[in-house]
């Protein structure tokens, strides 16, 4: 038997530890944030209910790499051989944003195919309006069949890019993937109901597919997951529907990259600004400015050749046609190993980790393509190519089409004139950046270049050197394709602008903590 008196000592002992726990555990609690501005506690369901979430970085979207902005000198770094005078020099400023570390490949626009064919199963016309044209290989003089076949679905080819695929299919898989990744993120937290939402999708004809607009808008109903218990209403006390734009789990849009962009990325100069040294620690790197790199590596100015000592000298830094009649050098001594297009991830990437900027094959940038482009448009993230729209609320309410989507309407003049905050003139539809001249483009009467030409950039694997650096430009209407154009994707950056890790973090956060510690 236990001695009760030892049973007693034993009992207080164990209620001192449980007073000490649980002291710590309160002394420890984070104590609740208040309002600077009112006094009133956040997340306090005893408050007035407002839920703030904590504060945090931009999450890095799925195949992207954080592209760190800042200025350049945009526009052409060599002689302008073509006579085109489309690319004048001249400084401007990007945003941080991300981009694909590589073109998107045939394996990534088959997963594409894939998922429509089993949501839109009784409207195949969806899914012939996303097939890229495989013809776009063949030619009258040359053997070229095989790849109309095999290019775009055998196995060999899978991390090959893709390529047949117009502006507005590539824009269209840029949606796609948004909703894609959005509601992968809320599974893997627990958020949504995994099987109970693709059977949803799988039932419900096409219309009933995750749309992230629509879940935000309180369109798209999701089954709640296993973990939405923990994002009460403060003021309610009960789950919402869906979690918020302010949770800060959805990511931004997937979308093609604008010009600015693209040619900011392809140069790379990230690698001429080195962090400071160890013993320099609380400086800054240099702004060390670069005006004439012609290519997206800097090692070598003339560009085509690795110049370093090592294994690697003498290697091609890209995939593109040497001259007239030769695509890859001579038997035994192959220079880009590639007659057409290569995998998307040969060659050194460049200084931002982006591989493929030049040669391989031309990509398609948001913008409208305009040769004076670089005279009109703002020094300040360069874009040509708005159109405003705002969500169909003409049934009282957004209401969603047959692919899913929320419906939109073009943004019309009265409404913007009327807006407090109106300040130029024309701005409703600025697709072709003059729409105020009230100049028609009448594509193949008046001119080649209209509303729906979109710029190009990079040059391919059947391009010569000279397209290959980032400051030329071409253009393509937006319904063609070609075997020589694919495309990659970009995502905004929202908050720090130097990105989210120790060797790019916040800079003035950074230098605020130190202070504090001081």
């Amino acid at each position: 038997m236990v001695n009760p008196s030892n049973m007693q000592k034993l009992l207080k002992q164990n209620l001192v530890l449980l007073l000490s726990v649980s002291f710590l555990i309160v002394s420890c609690s984070p104590k609740k944030e208040k309002s600077s501005v009112t006094g009133w506690t956040y997340n306090d369901p005893n408050g007035n209910g407002f839920r703030v979430a904590q504060a945090k970085e931009q999450a890095t979207g799925p195949g992207l790499v954080f592209v760190q902005g800042g200025t350049f000198t945009m526009g052409a770094t060599q002689e302008d051989v073509m006579g085109d005078w489309n690319n004048v020099p001249r400084r401007v400023t990007v945003a941080s944003f991300y981009m694909d570390e590589t073109e998107v490949a045939n394996v990534h626009y088959r997963e594409y195919l894939y998922w429509i064919s089993r949501v839109f199963q009784e409207d195949t016309a969806v899914y012939n309006h996303a097939l890229p044209d495989t013809l776009c290989w063949r030619s009258a003089l040359a053997y070229n069949e095989p790849y109309v076949e095999y290019y775009f679905r055998h196995p060999a080819y899978n991390f090959y890019p893709v390529v047949g695929v117009t502006w507005k299919q590539a824009h269209d898989f840029c949606l796609w993937r948004t909703d894609r990744v959005n509601e992968e993120i809320l599974f893997e937290k627990g958020l949504t109901n995994k099987k109970a939402e693709l059977q949803k999708q799988m039932q419900g004809g096409g219309q009933e597919n995750f749309n992230t607009k629509a879940y935000l808008l309180g369109e798209y109903q999701a089954t709640p997951g296993k973990n939405m218990k923990n994002y009460k209403n403060p003021l309610t006390k009960q789950t919402p529907t869906n979690i918020s734009f302010e949770d800060g789990l959805i990511l931004p849009d997937y979308r093609l990259p604008t010009e600015a962009e693209w040619e900011f990325a392809a140069y790379g100069y990230v690698n001429q600004n080195p962090e400071p040294r160890k013993k320099e620690k609380g400086k800054r790197g240099e702004e060390l400015i670069a005006n004439k790199q012609v290519y997206p590596w800097s090692e070598n100015v003339n560009g085509l050749r690795y110049t370093r000592h090592g294994s690697m000298q003498g290697e091609f830094l890209a995939n593109f046609k040497r001259g007239s009649g030769d695509n890859m050098g001579v038997a035994g001594g192959l220079n880009d190993r590639a007659p057409i297009t290569a995998p998307v991830k040969s060659f050194l990437p460049n200084g931002f980790g982006l591989y493929n900027m030049a040669g391989n094959v031309s990509e398609w940038c948001a913008d409208v393509y305009r040769p004076l482009s670089s005279e009109d448009e703002d020094d300040f993230n360069p874009y040509r190519g708005n159109k405003w729209q705002k969500v169909d609320m003409s049934t009282g309410k957004p209401e969603r089409d047959s692919l899913g989507r929320i419906k939109m309407v073009d943004v019309t003049d009265s409404e913007s004139a009327n807006r407090r905050n109106y300040q130029r003139g024309n701005v409703i539809n600025e697709l072709d950046g003059d729409s105020s001249s009230q100049v028609s483009y009448a594509y193949g009467q008046t001119t080649l270049i209209n509303d729906h030409s979109r710029v190009i950039k990079g040059g391919s694997w059947n391009d010569r050197a000279y397209w290959l650096s980032p400051g030329t430009r071409r253009y393509l209407d937006e319904d063609h394709s070609d075997c020589t154009v694919g495309f990659r994707c970009a995502m905004t950056r929202y908050g720090s602008q130097e990105g989210n890790g120790s060797r790019t973090g916040n800079w003035f956060d950074k230098r605020r903590q130190n202070s504090r510690k001081q």
